[in-house]
């Protein structure tokens, strides 16, 4: 089945318009003197599901609750997370969400920028590591099964990224080989299964429902298989959260108020309209399945209907996955070292605003399930 030409067209904007509004210069370092209104910056990902509570709060606007009065706030997109770690390594931002990889790079560059990780933005099996196939693979009765179909295939996805990691250690895991395994931006995968000349990607949400809506692919399996986790968090400029410790905090407590709103399944109509607000060439269907369809376990689903889990600390398994990212990184000589530099994550304030709200750090705030 070919994609139509219109489709691919507006898939094409979507990278354009992107990184045309990730490249301003608004805010630059001038964000204010310390103890005064605060003029922020932000860069985010609504194309990437598991940053989506940037999404609501900028739709809901949480923050003016919290930074002082006369703040101002830029929300600049990205369609990649390393486009809005290069801004904040620039200065141009002082605040970042970000997929588990490009985080990660941002916080292992010290000598160029000092930045640190302050959040959990969610933790998932399946919002990045999404195994799909052409549609005319066959239909496999588990994810095992898809898994080695792989075996002498023409594979592709963003190398680099989490799903190229998710990607490397399930083929490690189950013995798999392709034929190629092909680094390959998002519209180029899109137009390679327009064109079948690949077999097969591992690429995140919600371009991975967008691709099986249109009828492009094939989910088969996910991160779940091999029990490979995926995340996103919150990056910020440590000279900010220095200078504006009480505006970082606030901050923070908006973004704990964003992912209440975030969990809570009366809002999942609502979270979905501001997400097709704040992208381009995604339909309401496309974003709605990207959080809240339930898959079968067969395809990558969980038994449970988790889709996404919500700790907000960065302690536990999102340090884990944080090691477990650097150490691929460094493998892949993206970073200079197999762990960060001391203190790339600081937990504490996120500790002590969840504290603040009376929320168990144990339970964090809960879960995005399917509906």
């Amino acid at each position: 089945m070919r994609l139509n030409r219109a489709l691919f067209v507006v898939l094409a904007t979507v990278l354009t318009v992107a990184g045309c509004a990730a490249v301003g210069n608004i805010g630059g370092n001038d964000v204010g003197a310390a103890g005064g209104p605060v003029h922020l910056t932000v860069g985010y990902q609504p194309y990437y599901t598991e940053a989506w509570s940037a999404v609501v709060l900028r739709g809901k606007e949480f923050w003016k609750k919290y930074l002082p009065a006369g703040s101002t706030v830029d929300f600049q997109v990205g369609l990649q997370g390393s486009i809005i770690v290069s801004q904040m390594l620039a200065g141009k931002q002082q605040i970042g969400y970000a997929g588990d990889m490009p985080a990660i790079v941002g916080a292992s560059k010290r000598t160029t920028r000092d930045l640190r990780i302050f959040a959990t933005l969610g933790l998932s099996q399946d919002q990045c590591g999404v195994f799909l196939t052409r549609p005319d693979a066959p239909n496999f009765g588990s994810q095992r099964d898809a898994l080695a179909w792989f075996n002498g295939k023409t594979v592709a996805t963003p190398q680099g990224s989490c799903a190229d990691r998710i990607a490397q250690a399930t083929f490690d895991a189950l013995g798999v080989k392709p034929a190629s395994y092909l680094n390959q931006s998002i519209e180029v995968i899109t137009s390679s299964f327009q064109n079948h000349t690949i077999d097969a990607t591992t690429i995140w949400e919600p371009t991975a429902s967008k691709l099986v809506n249109a009828g492009l692919a094939k989910r088969v399996a996910s991160g779940a298989l091999a029990n490979q986790h995926d995340g996103a968090f919150l990056l910020m400029d440590k000279q900010f959260a220095d200078t504006h410790p009480d505006a970082a905090k606030g901050w923070l407590k908006a973004e704990l108020d964003a992912q209440h709103y975030l969990a809570d399944p009366a809002n999942a109509d609502e979270i979905v309209r501001m997400a097709q607000s704040q992208t381009e060439g995604f339909p309401a269907n496309d974003l709605r399945d990207a959080l809240y369809r339930k898959w079968p376990v067969d395809q990558g689903g969980s038994a449970d209907g988790i889709r996404l889990r919500l700790p907000f600390v960065p302690t536990g398994e999102s340090a884990d996955l944080i090691n477990t990212g650097a150490a691929f990184l460094y493998r892949i000589k993206a970073i200079p070292a197999a762990t960060l530099p001391d203190g790339a994550v600081q937990a504490d304030t996120a500790s002590a605003v969840l504290h603040d709200a009376g929320v168990s750090a144990a339970e964090g705030v809960g879960f995005v399930r399917a509906q």
